[in-house]
């Protein structure tokens, strides 16, 4: 069990811009070999945490037939980009549910903005969220 004053599992990356759908697909290949090796089986609210450069975070979970996004506050600003990538109507709250086949559009539309990323665990995605990766 982790504790509030525990030191964070996992260290910010930097976040080297993605061009090409080649280029996204392989960085799939490698998060999801990453989280393989690095996330203990029974942990749950698994994902990753764009820190946006612009400013806030998105934190994505993908599941086996759809794509879980928490977009904070300060990363609200993002909404039209999210949409016109994915082809998905903005919700009205912060979290977002795409068709799992958005992926690779969705990280090419956040590719410029991404500051870094992070490994995520316990985060709260919400009804939409569960255990998957």
């Amino acid at each position: 069990m982790t504790h509030p004053s525990d030191p964070p599992r996992f260290k910010p990356r930097p976040w080297t811009p993605l061009e090409t759908p080649q280029d996204v697909e392989l960085w799939i290949d490698e998060h999801n070999a990453a989280m393989q090796e690095l996330i203990r089986p029974q942990e749950t609210g698994v994902g990753i945490c764009f820190t946006l450069a612009p400013g806030g975070t998105v934190h994505m979970q993908t599941l086996e037939d759809a794509i879980v996004l928490d977009v904070d506050q300060d990363a609200a600003w993002i909404a039209p980009l999210i949409t016109a990538a994915t082809d998905a109507e903005q919700p009205r709250g912060q979290i977002w549910v795409l068709p799992d086949d958005r992926l690779v559009q969705l990280i090419l539309g956040l590719s410029m903005l991404v500051e870094s990323t992070t490994l995520v665990t316990g985060h709260n995605f919400g009804a939409a969220g569960r255990r998957a990766w």
